[in-house]
């Protein structure tokens, strides 16, 4: 009487490597309880490794088509230098432009990133020096301050007062509030013209534009133009990565104090008047776009600006949404 095939699962045995029963058992097929997926290796999944390898695919003929376009151009470009006649010259000439004018604009560059890290180290340190008390600490602020600003024109009055009242100062404090006073008031009342004037041409760009996308290449040109200007004006000067710079702190800014929902209430306030009737769909969407385009330039001047505001009036969006609202009515 034979014995029942047994149900309970089978341990694990060992063999080796050499037994002849394995080599017969190969040769047969293998074994019958084999199932897919019992295997010890991991599971590979066929259209997994069909997306690797398109991706693999997609990114070699990338690459040929980059190589092949840069080496066509150096080919072209050792070729024009190499001759000797009017297109060696050109290109020569050519070349020579495209490098000085190359270094001059990383130079730039380099140099209005250094301008904006100077402004954040004002704004640091007079804070420290606000915090402490530090009359030392205060007084190399101002000082710092004034040659930033020093060989402005339009400064020139500002800057002999803080000189000339500087040594009557007495009380820590005092000094950083006569800067504020006597040369940055001036220029935030320049900052909020020009602010108010970007906003004003948003809203106009927005609600006389035919097309969605040529809207948001002007606001998002605008924005970065006025951006520079404000750096400009607190003495920053930056190029374009110093714009997309201050673009980033700008953001930061008001993501963390919540000015896109103010900003928001705000236009909802104004816009729930009697101003809500007159105005049509598009001059709406311009109104708001406007209304952000100030919410940005006033988080810009708060970012830039070298010193915190301290006797001047700081520059808030409820301040130029009127003027805004009015011109955006008539």
């Amino acid at each position: 009487m034979t014995d029942a095939p047994s149900s309970a699962p089978r341990g694990p045995r060992v063999f080796a490597s050499d037994d002849p029963k394995i080599v017969d058992d190969m040769s047969q097929g293998g074994d019958d309880d084999f199932t897919p997926g019992a295997s010890d290796g991991p599971l590979v999944n066929p259209s997994a490794k069909g997306a690797s390898i398109g991706g693999v695919f997609i990114s070699a003929v990338t690459g040929l088509v980059g190589l092949a376009l840069a080496a066509s151009f150096a080919g072209f470009v050792s070729t024009a230098l190499a001759r000797e006649d009017w297109i060696g010259w050109t290109a020569t000439s050519l070349a020579i432009v495209a490098a000085v004018t190359g270094a001059v604009i990383l130079l730039r560059e380099i140099v209005g990133l250094f301008r904006l890290a100077r402004l954040a180290r004002l704004k640091r340190d007079a804070e420290t020096a606000l915090r402490t008390k530090d009359k030392s600490l205060e007084r190399k602020t101002v000082a710092a301050l004034a040659e930033t600003l020093r060989g402005r024109r339009d400064l020139a009055w500002s800057l002999a007062r803080l000189r000339d009242h500087a040594g009557d100062v007495r009380d820590p404090g005092e000094l950083l509030r006569l800067a504020d006073r006597e040369v940055l008031a001036p220029l935030d009342a320049v900052a909020r013209r020009l602010v108010l004037k970007s906003a004003k041409r948003v809203s106009v760009v927005t609600a006389m534009s035919p097309m969605v996308w040529v809207a948001m290449l002007y606001v998002a040109a605008e924005n970065l133009r006025l951006l520079r200007g404000l750096a400009t004006l607190y003495g920053g000067r930056p190029g374009g990565l110093g714009a997309f710079r201050i673009a980033r702190m700008v953001v930061t800014h008001i993501v963390a104090t919540g000015g896109v929902a103010m900003t928001d209430d705000l236009v909802g306030q104004f816009l729930g008047q009697d101003l809500l009737r007159r105005l049509s769909r598009r001059l709406g969407e311009g109104v708001f776009n406007g209304a952000l385009t100030a919410r940005v330039g006033t988080a810009a001047i708060e970012v830039t600006r070298p010193i915190p505001f301290l006797d001047a009036e700081p520059i808030r969006v409820r301040d130029l949404l009127p003027e805004l609202l009015r011109r955006a009515g008539r």
